[in-house]
């Protein structure tokens, strides 16, 4: 392991890096080490944590190649000291592969056909570019296989082009070339001209590649997936040869124009084959990253959205022809009643539809009703917003809540209801917590990013499983109420652990401390202890058990709190005198400054959510659909998509609109999330409507 470069590339000290690593070869989580190791790791963040988990394991990586490839030169014969050692302190995988192609096992080449006709020894003559009778000199290597000049000097052209391939130095400056002046074009296949219409803008598009923002390249990569786009990745091919031509030809005469005629032979046919698809993976992998980290941020802010908290629910998914699916759920989400209305065409049975809703409002004491934001779900809020409903009306993003009601989890829920109740719960749920519901879901299928099916999937998959485990134990999960699949999502528990505890908590009637999880069948110390400050104990016997503190700190915390003279039984109340704890005086050689600021910040919210409270937003009655609209139009809106170049706002109707990032703010910004989170209220004017295209241009840059 190199801990220096470690240290270079992500701007912490080695001997961080070094304990973090030791934490989690102990099978410690990002998570719990971030929280309840500060002190060891000076209080290093999830990102930094996480940024050390990656490189470390991209060192192993790299280290087992290393091996493999050592294995293979050895196997071979020819491995060297120095070769061994060059391999050794290599930590570059391209350079890596550069050293390693001239052992390669693959096909005969050209240049291994030209050298069993005997041709190495012309190859190395023209290589010295010392001789002035080459024509002469060829004659020497006529022999059954080889028979005129010209054909002996073609041979021993393909192997010097085979040297100035497999030469280190050749493929550096290739390789700076392709990293400087690299562009990417893309042109129609034109057979698919007329189906590629959505690829209008790359039918003759040309770019710089290091100026070619992610979602372009992605788009202009999807294209080419789909057999769309002849896509390109290039250099000037004249600056590349004159490159080479001053580094390998020194002469004049025949075996100069030989050389360059190698060199020419060895870009176009080995050299730039090979590193125009290197740049182009490292290309794809950074707009991956890109488009990663944008899809993982919405995600991360979905999840952290404002809950309404433990009250009772009514819930629609709302449709026209099958009518709106309608449910009632306690404070806890579950299923009182399920009923069907159809307040819109084709039965347009409003009275109906409204005696139900106010029926069912008064009977279980609704004031919140959740609206999915799909088909209908406009014009099933502007039905209860006429009938004069007293609840509150929340739209609900319900994307992903159709894969939900198919899915195994939704069955074992709800084996006795159909698609569209389960559908109905799980858009309810999530206005009572977002978090709790979508962890049932595949994240990708949330639909909070662009691009998802044409990243590195396996990436997207880690990514996004790192934000639901990083958001899961930021906000704690409430141990005796809590779902198995959002159990399983605590910092050291997994689906097994998850399924034990819930077996646990049915035979005894509910958690009351903490330390009743050492009873959990398969509950080990070091689950538990990674465990166990995520997970909360409502009115348990302790109420430290309702704070993120962890247990082994319970000790430091009651000397506190004693010492302060605080009730240890009813601390909450006693806000004034935790404000004035001086914590000099309680640290210790394990127990620092930063674990003593959160036991104090814990004291003095205990139990108290972070993520606030969901707010119901009031969207413009006039506006139904986009025809409603005109430009100028002053709208609220709520922004329910972010990318690079823009933001997608929620105006109150099907489509929404974009808002793109030179419309935010008047000042510059590289990023719309500089300004803007997700399910943000924004307040914007409409500056282009498309009714054919369903498009709609707004601004935010107005007075």
């Amino acid at each position: 392991m190199n801990l220096k470069l470690l240290e270079n590339q992500l701007g912490i000290s080695s001997g961080q890096i070094k304990k973090v690593i030791q934490l989690f070869d102990d099978g410690a989580t990002v998570p719990f080490i971030a929280r309840y190791r500060k002190e060891v790791t000076q209080s290093l963040d999830e990102v930094q944590i996480l940024a050390i988990k990656t490189g470390y394991e991209k060192q192993q990586k790299l280290i087992k190649r290393k091996e493999s490839i050592l294995d293979s030169i050895k196997e071979q014969g020819k491995l060297t000291p120095a070769l061994q050692k060059k391999i050794e302190d290599c930590w570059d995988e391209n350079l890596l592969e550069d050293i390693y192609l001239p052992f390669k096992k693959s096909r005969k080449t050209k240049a291994d056909i030209a050298k069993e006709k005997g041709l190495e020894g012309l190859a190395k003559l023209i290589w010295a570019q010392k001789t002035d009778g080459l024509q002469s000199a060829a004659k020497n290597y006529i022999n059954k296989s080889v028979k005129t000049e010209d054909e002996a000097l073609e041979g021993a052209r393909h192997i010097i082009a085979e040297w100035i391939n497999q030469n280190l130095s050749t493929r550096k400056v290739i390789r700076e070339v392709f990293t400087r002046h690299a562009f990417v074009t893309a042109k129609v296949v034109k057979k698919k001209k007329e189906e590629a219409q959505v690829y209008t803008d790359y039918f003759d598009y040309s770019e710089p590649l290091k100026r070619c923002p992610s979602h372009r390249l992605l788009a202009v990569f999807r294209g080419e997936e789909e057999g769309m786009l002849k896509v390109k990745i290039g250099i000037d091919e004249e600056r590349a040869v004159e490159k080479l031509s001053r580094y390998y030809v020194n002469s004049r005469g025949a075996c100069a124009q030989e050389m360059e005629t190698a060199i020419k032979d060895s870009l176009k046919r080995l050299i730039f084959p090979s590193i125009e698809n290197e740049t182009k993976k490292i290309a794809k992998q950074k707009a991956d990253l890109e488009a990663i980290k944008v899809f993982a941020n919405n995600l991360k802010q979905l999840l952290l959205s404002a809950p309404l908290g433990e009250v009772p629910i009514l819930a629609l998914d709302p449709g026209f022809r099958t009518g709106c699916k309608v449910v009632v759920l306690d404070a806890h989400g579950g299923l009182l009643k399920n009923t069907t209305i159809y307040p819109h065409p084709p039965q347009q049975k409003i009275a109906e539809s409204t005696a139900t809703i106010n029926e069912l409002v008064k009977k279980y004491k609704v004031k919140h009703i959740a609206i999915g934001n799909g088909t209908a779900g406009r014009e099933s809020y502007q039905f209860l917003q006429n009938m004069g409903c007293d609840a509150e009306l929340y739209m609900v993003n319900e994307n992903g809540a159709s894969i939900y009601s198919a899915s195994e989890i939704a069955r074992l829920e709800f084996p006795d209801q159909d698609l569209t109740v389960r559908g109905a719960v799980s858009i309810g749920r999530r206005l009572m917590d977002p978090l709790a519901e979508l962890v049932k879901l595949d994240p990708k299928s949330i639909g909070v990013g662009q691009y998802q099916h044409d990243v590195n999937q396996t990436l997207l998959k880690e990514e996004l499983n790192q934000v639901v485990e990083s958001c899961v134990n930021a906000i704690g999960v409430n141990l005796n109420t809590a779902s198995p699949y959002l159990l399983q999502h605590v910092s050291g528990l997994g689906p097994k652990l998850a399924e034990n505890i819930i077996h646990y908590r049915q035979e005894i009637g509910g958690f009351q401390e903490r330390k009743e999880l050492l009873k959990v069948p398969r509950m080990g110390k070091k689950a538990y202890e990674q465990a166990a400050g995520f997970l909360r104990i409502k009115e348990g016997k302790n109420p430290l058990d309702n704070t993120g503190i962890h247990p082994e700190r319970y000790t430091i915390t009651k000397k506190i709190l004693k010492t302060e003279g605080i009730d240890p039984k009813n601390f909450k109340d006693q806000t004034d005198k935790i404000f004035g704890i001086k914590l000099s005086a309680y640290t210790t050689e394990e127990v620092g400054m930063p674990t003593l600021k959160d036991i104090v910040a814990e004291l003095k919210k205990p139990g108290i959510d972070p993520r606030g409270a969901a707010k119901a937003v009031k969207f413009s009655a006039r506006i139904k659909t986009i025809e409603d609209l005109e430009k100028g139009m002053i709208l609220t809106g709520i922004v329910n998509n972010l990318t690079k170049f823009g933001a997608f706002v929620d105006i109150g109707i099907k489509d929404s609109a974009l808002l793109h990032i030179s419309e935010i703010t008047n000042k510059f910004i590289k990023d719309p999330a500089e300004v803007l989170s997700l399910n943000q209220e924004v307040r914007v004017k409409v500056m282009d409507i498309d009714v054919v295209r369903k498009r709609i241009s707004i601004t935010m840059k107005f007075a």
